[in-house]
C-alpha cells in the first residue's frame, strides 16, 4: 500500500535532464515517491493534478552550510537539517548535502551523527553529508578558522572509514595527506574533492588514479590558473579532476570566468552550489565563524576585511545567473543544478533525470525560471503560494 499520495504534474515544458532539450505538454505520474510514467498531457486521469510552466529534475546542493537561521556547525542536529532543507527548497533544492566546515578536533563527528539520524528518519530533502575540512592547507584557509586546520591522522581515518548508507563528500587538501589515505577514503565511499588547497597541477596529475572526484568551489581558496602552473583550475579544465562545484553569484567568481568554465569544462562536469549560510531564507544578518564576524551587506557575506564568508544565494538564482552571465542554454543551466550534482555524487541512476523508476525529486518553475514548488521524493518541501513563503529575489 502506498505511503505517499499519488499525483500528476502537467508541464508546458519538461526538461528531462542532462542537458536534453525541453519536451512540450508532458505529464509525470508519481506514485509512492517515484516517477512511474511520463507521457503526453491527458494520458493520466483520476489523480490529483498540478499544472506548471516548467518542470526539471530536482536541484541538488552539494555544498550548503546553513539556511533558515540555522548554521550546521552551530547546531549540528537533525532538526536543524530539516529546517535547512525547507529553506533551501525555496530556491528549488530538492536535496541538500549539509556542509560542516572546519572546527576544532573531531567536532565533525557531531555532523556525521546528525546526518545519520536525519537519513534514518528519511527526513525530506536531507541527502547526505559534506565535510569541508579540517584537513585543509594552512596556506588556503579562507574564512575557515586557521587554528583548527590540521592533517588527517589515523584516529580520523578510523571514524571516516566507518560504513554509511548515504552519499558523502569530503573536501581536503591532497598535498597535506597521502595517496594511501585518499585511496582508503574513496574505498570507504567518500567522494574526495580538492579544496582550500595549494596543490600543484603535477601533484594532481600524479593522483589521477586515486579516485579524486572533483574540486570544491572552483576558483576560490585555490591557486589561480597561471602560464606555467595550471593548478586545480587547469586540472578541472582538462578532466584530471572530473567534477567541480561552482558558486555562480557573480561575486565569488567573475562573470567572465563563469562563461569561460561553462565553455571549456561544460555543464556535464560543473555542479552549481550555493555555499549558503544561515542567512539564506532567514532573518539573521550577521554571525560568527570561529573568531570572525560575518555580515550580510547588499547580498554579500563578508568579514570586516571584505573576505567572503560563504554566499547568500538561492539555487534558482544561480541557474538564472549562468544563463545571464555565461549564455548557458536553459537546459544546460538546469542540468548544472540537478543532473550534474547527481553524477558528481555517483547517484545518477536514481536522481537528476525525469524518467520512470527515478526518485520523484522535482523542481517546478514559472516562465521566468523562479521556483513555484519543490518536491523531494514525492513530498512537497515548498510551494510558492503557501502562507509565509514569500521568496527573496
Amino acid at each position: 500500500m502506498s505511503s505517499k499520495p499519488d499525483f500528476v504534474i502537467d508541464a508546458e515544458q519538461l526538461y528531462p535532464g542532462h542537458g536534453a532539450p525541453a519536451e512540450r505538454d508532458r505529464s509525470v505520474l508519481i506514485r509512492d515517491g517515484r516517477i512511474e510514467a511520463v507521457a503526453d498531457v491527458g494520458a493520466f486521469s483520476g489523480e490529483t493534478r498540478h499544472e506548471i510552466a516548467i518542470l526539471a529534475p530536482g536541484f541538488i546542493d552539494i555544498q550548503i552550510n546553513g539556511a533558515g537561521d540555522r548554521q550546521f556547525n552551530d547546531t549540528p542536529d537533525a532538526d536543524s537539517l530539516a529546517i535547512m532543507a525547507k529553506a533551501a527548497a525555496r530556491g528549488g533544492v530538492a536535496h541538500i548535502m549539509p556542509t560542516f566546515i572546519t572546527a576544532m578536533g573531531k567536532a565533525y563527528q557531531t555532523a556525521m551523527t546528525a546526518v545519520e539520524e536525519a537519513t534514518a528518519k528519511t527526513a525530506p530533502g536531507v541527502l547526505g553529508l559534506h565535510l569541508e575540512g579540517p584537513f585543509l592547507s594552512p596556506e588556503k584557509p579562507g574564512i575557515h578558522p586557521l587554528e583548527a586546520v590540521r592533517p588527517i591522522d589515523e584516529s580520523d581515518m578510523a571514524l571516516l572509514e566507518a560504513k554509511a548508507c548515504y552519499p558523502r563528500i569530503i573536501t581536503l587538501a591532497p598535498e597535506e595527506t597521502t595517496p594511501d589515505k585518499i585511496d582508503r577514503l574513496v574505498k570507504a565511499g567518500w567522494r574526495v574533492f580538492v579544496g582550500h588547497s595549494a596543490v600543484s597541477y603535477d601533484q594532481l596529475r600524479d593522483l589521477k588514479g586515486h579516485g579524486l572526484a572533483g574540486a570544491t568551489h572552483l576558483f576560490n581558496a585555490m591557486p589561480p590558473l597561471m602560464g606555467r602552473e595550471p593548478g586545480p583550475i587547469g586540472a578541472v579544465t582538462d578532466g584530471t579532476l572530473p567534477f567541480a562545484g561552482l558558486i555562480a553569484d557573480g561575486m565569488h567568481v567573475h562573470p567572465a570566468n563563469l562563461r569561460m568554465v561553462f565553455e571549456h569544462v561544460g555543464p556535464d562536469r560543473i555542479a552549481l552550489v550555493t555555499d549558503a549560510m544561515l542567512t539564506l531564507g532567514g532573518t539573521v544578518t550577521e554571525f560568527d565563524i570561529g573568531e570572525k564576524r560575518v555580515y550580510l551587506r547588499d547580498g554579500r557575506l563578508c568579514d570586516e576585511t571584505g573576505r567572503l564568508g560563504g554566499a547568500h544565494l538561492f539555487m534558482d538564482k544561480a541557474v538564472r545567473n549562468m544563463i545571464r552571465f555565461a549564455d548557458a542554454p536553459v537546459e544546460a543551466a538546469l542540468a548544472m543544478a540537478g543532473s550534474t550534482p547527481a553524477m558528481a555524487l555517483g547517484i545518477g541512476d536514481e536522481l537528476g533525470r525525469i524518467a520512470p523508476g527515478y526518485r520523484a525529486s522535482l523542481t517546478l518553475l514559472d516562465n521566468a525560471l523562479s521556483v513555484s514548488a519543490t518536491i523531494s521524493d514525492g513530498t512537497f518541501l515548498f510551494k510558492a503560494n503557501d502562507k509565509h513563503t514569500a521568496k527573496e529575489k
